[in-house]
């Protein structure tokens, strides 16, 4: 742990600190539709997108239409990307005649696309064409980033409003968050990466000649093993950096490549890395500014932020510190940080960022639901490993994803002022709105939904043996992995301990289950507490109020989020990272 990367990690918590205010006022103003700095472009646009759509701006929706306009945009967006999977080959940019993508594996890739989590079952530069990158996976990236910020800004209305029936429209929030938030960003993001190296076009791959030729030794059916000597290289091309830059910001995910942003064409150099960072974390900070400035009570959006931010430092602390001390089963190897290494467990990691840059990015993606990498998780150290898989479980909320990690974190914010009313023995209540059973309900249905999925699929994953055959680690990094697949999936992360095997029929299926479970399954009873709170009537605070802008709301709603991590994972934790984090200091591998 050196002072360079202390101060990166600081420079970066300031940028972003920097950045929540106007990243938020903006939000603020596109949703409450007042003047911008861009109405003279994006406007025509939008009335233009209105029209053709039949849509009405005026007309608001309850939290039940709302849901219903959702899931059919999802759904229909969803089939198109499926199509566009089963007919690549005949379709055009298709310049290295890649087939249609198999029906389990199209099903997987259109739902993960849809979901915002970007699971990817296959290596993207073999797999995918242009057209299906382009049309297909990185509209997506615009339209389920879209969907999330919609989602979020609704159930912020909902806890501003007062005694109203309504919580704004799907259509014109969606819409307003393709043209106004994703696409200016997106835009210049791509522009950047360019200009930094990443690559961007529609040519075919390039075959290059090996300086030195390398022999290949394969096994043939009989045994003989057969030799060949290979003396050409092909270098992936196609349109990258404009897929990269919505990937980052979107907190989607999804590479173009299978290696993803430990790719040189995805992601060039440290300066980009920062930037892909910020971009990741960009959006869900300022969602926490417009909270504050929506329910016209800043200092509570700051209070979320701060609670957010000691989570996210904690996570940022515990791997860089178990990356840094490496492997003690490296006998004789030197592992200490200095001017001519690294130092700590470099398996899986780029030269380029290192042990703490590889440990910030690891934490970011997983507090958020990016899923996006630059290093391979599945090497990371046992409690290395841990965090990343702890964040995704306790539902993605320390910042979050676009709008997910807003409306995610509002639940624990229900559960926390309910049990705030329980210790003092009155009706909990948030910001002037009384807490009532159905709140409560809702709130613990959303969060067993994402916990049982998560347990009930990795259970029976790993004791049959359609499952547990794609392990490739055996011991407690087996149960890891698959552990890690489905929270994954269930979280709408896209990560994994790419160990794993996923490209099968049983993976392909229930992995799709687990992402639709736990976007839409966790969505709608938070829809149902915004409308909920809508609907209620505002009450003056008293002496007995719990006050939710402070640092003691802030404590009580970090332990929230540990303890009902802690009481639903921990069993499942031991028997994985913990239990192979020991065995690896007594000496045993498997």
């Amino acid at each position: 742990m050196t002072g360079s990367g202390w101060f990166q990690i600081f420079l970066y918590v300031v940028v972003l600190l920097l950045i929540t205010k106007p990243m938020g006022v903006y939000l603020y103003r596109v949703f409450e539709t007042k003047r911008t700095f861009l109405d003279f472009l994006f406007r025509p646009i939008e009335k233009l997108i209105y029209f053709v759509g039949g849509v009405d701006e005026r007309q608001e929706m309850d939290w039940k239409e709302y849901g219903v306009a959702m899931l059919l945009f999802s759904g229909v967006s969803l089939l198109l990307l499926y199509a566009f999977e089963r007919l690549q080959y005949w379709l055009p940019w298709n310049p290295q005649k890649f087939p249609n993508v198999p029906a389990d594996l199209a099903w997987n890739t259109a739902v993960s696309f849809t979901t915002n989590t970007n699971w990817q079952s296959y290596s993207g530069e073999n797999t995918m064409s242009y057209l299906t990158q382009m049309a297909g996976l990185a509209y997506h990236n615009f339209a389920s980033a879209a969907v999330g910020i919609a989602l979020a800004i609704a159930v912020i209305r909902g806890v501003a409003r007062r005694e109203s029936k309504t919580i704004g429209n799907f259509w014109v929030d969606t819409t307003r968050a393709f043209v106004w938030v994703l696409l200016p960003v997106s835009i210049v993001g791509a522009l950047f990466l360019v200009s930094q190296g990443a690559i961007q076009n529609l040519r075919p791959y390039t075959t290059a000649k090996l300086v030195e030729p390398q022999v290949v030794e394969t096994k043939n059916p009989d045994g003989t093993v057969k030799k060949e000597t290979i003396t050409t290289q092909t270098i992936a091309q196609g349109p990258l950096a404009s897929q990269e830059a919505i990937k980052m910001y979107g907190t989607n995910g999804g590479g173009f490549f299978g290696a993803n942003s430990a790719h040189p064409f995805e992601n060039p150099t440290p300066f980009t890395n920062f930037v892909e960072m910020l971009l990741i974390f960009a959006v869900p900070s300022g969602l926490t500014y417009t909270l504050g400035r929506m329910t016209r009570s800043r200092r509570h959006g700051w209070a979320v932020w701060s609670a957010m931010a000691v989570l996210f430092l904690a996570g940022v602390m515990v791997v860089w510190s178990a990356e840094a001390r490496g492997n003690p089963l490296l006998k004789g190897v030197d592992t200490t940080a200095s001017d001519t290494q690294p130092g700590g467990n470099m398996e899986g990691k780029e030269v380029r960022f290192g042990i703490m840059n590889s440990a910030l990015f690891t934490t970011i993606t997983t507090d958020a639901s990016c899923g996006a990498v630059n290093n391979v998780h599945d090497s990371l150290t046992p409690l290395g490993g841990m965090v990343p898989l702890i964040n995704i479980m306790l539902g993605e909320v320390i910042f979050g994803g676009v709008g997910a990690g807003m409306y995610g974190v509002l639940v624990f914010v229900i559960v926390s002022v309910f049990i705030a009313g329980l210790m003092v023995g009155r009706t909990p209540e948030y910001l002037g709105k009384k807490i009532e059973s159905f709140d409560v309900k809702m709130a613990v249905l959303a969060i067993l939904v994402t916990s049982l999925t998560i347990l009930i699929f990795s259970a029976t994953s790993v004791v049959a043996k359609f499952g547990a055959s794609s392990i490739s680690n055996p011991g407690p990094h087996g149960l890891s992995q698959i552990l890690y697949a489905y929270t994954s999936s269930v979280g709408n992360n896209g990560s994994a301990f790419a160990g794993l095997n996923t490209n099968t029929l049983w993976y392909n299926s229930t992995l799709a289950i687990a992402m639709l479970l736990g976007r839409f399954f966790m969505v709608i009873p938070i829809l149902a507490i915004a409308g909920s709170l809508a609907a209620k009537k505002q009450v003056p605070e008293s002496l007995g109020t719990f006050p939710v802008t402070g640092p003691l709301f802030a404590v009580l709603l970090v332990s929230v989020i540990l303890i009902v991590g802690a009481l639903t994972f921990f069993p499942a934790l031991s028997l994985g990272p913990i239990l192979e984090h020991l065995f690896m200091y007594a000496g045993k591998t498997f």
